[in-house]
């Protein structure tokens, strides 16, 4: 791999290998071993198994220190969230992972850089070569940083259940039409903004929401206005 282009990733995380061959492996995909003469060169696979149990323990121990008062089942529903292949290749795509990885023909003409489950991957792996490089402690800092906005918009419950979803069957069914949700003030600094929203129906405001992003605002938007609507049909 272009030692180059490594030391361009290497820059954009804030760490620099000791080892650069752990890195190698981990940008490495099992097509281009497939297809590879080089014998000695190994896949990203078993660094993806020791990253996903990596990142399962900081974050579960970072969710556990951010709600201390959340239940096992919120905790869960969070984690599960943090830790989703969405969520794993939204951060890749953020770093560019995927320019970085070593694809066979096959995946390269088929845009495997760009499919979420390679990249979700690739991060696993990459998280565990930083962790056998250096330390746990080290690995943690990392992933606290390239996970920082994902896990501060985290709120308890606001995954437990999807109230826009329900709001909207139950606007589609009993009114004929779907939810309008409106912005109605963003305030604080950037590290910590708080949103309303309002939720109207055929017109009508039926709930306000608040929280730390547009969706965790509309969620709680969403669980007042299906809150009232079902109080007024009674």
């Amino acid at each position: 791999m272009n030692s180059k282009a490594l030391s361009r990733l290497q820059k954009s995380l804030s760490y620099r290998f000791n080892n650069p061959r752990i890195l190698e492996e981990a940008l490495t995909h099992k097509s281009f071993i497939n297809e590879s003469k080089n014998k000695d060169r190994k896949d990203n696979e078993r660094l993806e198994f020791l990253g996903d149990a990596v990142l399962d323990l900081i974050i579960g121990h970072v969710l556990m220190d951010q709600f201390p008062d959340a239940p096992e089942g919120d905790l869960s529903k969070m984690k599960a969230k943090i830790v989703s292949e969405d969520t794993l290749a939204q951060i890749a795509q953020e770093i560019d992972l995927g320019s970085f990885l070593e694809l066979g023909k096959g995946e390269t003409l088929t845009q495997g850089k760009e499919k979420p489950s390679l990249l979700s991957n690739a991060l696993e792996a990459l998280i565990a070569a930083m962790y056998l490089d250096a330390d746990f402690q080290t690995a943690r800092e990392k992933v606290l940083s390239l996970f920082n906005h994902h896990l501060k918009v985290l709120e308890p419950g606001e995954i437990s259940f999807d109230y826009k979803t329900a709001l909207q069957e139950y606007s589609q069914k009993q009114y004929g039409c779907l939810p309008v949700y409106t912005l109605i003030e963003a305030s604080g600094p950037d590290h910590e903004k708080r949103f309303k929203i309002e939720t109207c129906i055929d017109g009508k405001s039926c709930g306000l929401g608040v929280g730390k992003s547009k969706k965790v605002a509309e969620q709680q938007s969403a669980k007042e206005a299906l809150s009232v609507l079902q109080r007024e049909r009674k």
